[in-house]
């Protein structure tokens, strides 16, 4: 995520699709786009359409994969359309609301705009909620969750101190209670 990902365009998704019938590889139609490998495999993978009663429908298609996109686009733009949302959802935050039970509210009363605890915590790593510092009213456990692609780099290993095979020998004989 290191240089600023710009989406794809449809005409862009049209020769993705036509190329990948065609069985090219990845990394040549990424050399064709003049695009980060990457950003095509990202694409292929979150717009791939998936139909479990048609199997042949299956596969990653212009329009599909463009209608993905906008609609994820759509999902966290709601929060930008509509600023009376937007302070609701931070009223709320700041009383010591979730997300998940300001989502579960707006379900229950059948809020005419709604959205998911996903999209208050999309909202609050994007770009715009950053900007206005609106994840600093999550709640104190939640802030630490880092934006998508962040987390898996930083596993720990668990037997970093004590190797199994420093136990001492009543563990391994369970001879204590507790063990």
């Amino acid at each position: 995520m290191g240089s600023h990902y710009c989406h794809l365009k449809l005409d862009e998704r049209r020769k993705i699709a036509k190329w990948l019938e065609a069985k090219m590889p990845i990394a040549e139609i990424a050399d064709r786009l003049g695009r980060d490998a990457t950003s095509i495999y990202r694409d292929i993978k979150r717009n791939r359409y998936t139909d479990k009663e048609i199997p042949e429908l299956n596969g990653y298609h212009a329009l599909v994969a463009q209608d993905k996109y906008e609609e994820r686009r759509a999902i966290h733009r709601k929060m930008i359309v509509h600023p009376e949302l937007k302070e609701a959802i931070e009223d709320r935050l700041k009383a010591g609301w979730s997300p998940e039970q300001i989502a579960g509210r707006m379900r229950l009363e059948r809020h005419p705009i709604r959205v998911s605890h996903e999209t208050i915590y999309r909202f609050a790593y994007s770009k715009d909620g950053c900007a206005e510092q609106f994840y600093h009213h999550l709640p104190e456990h939640r802030r630490r969750r880092r934006p998508r692609g962040y987390r898996r780099h930083q596993r720990g290993h668990i037997f970093d101190t004590q190797s199994l095979s420093h136990r001492p020998e009543s563990v391994a004989e369970r001879t204590e209670f507790g063990h």
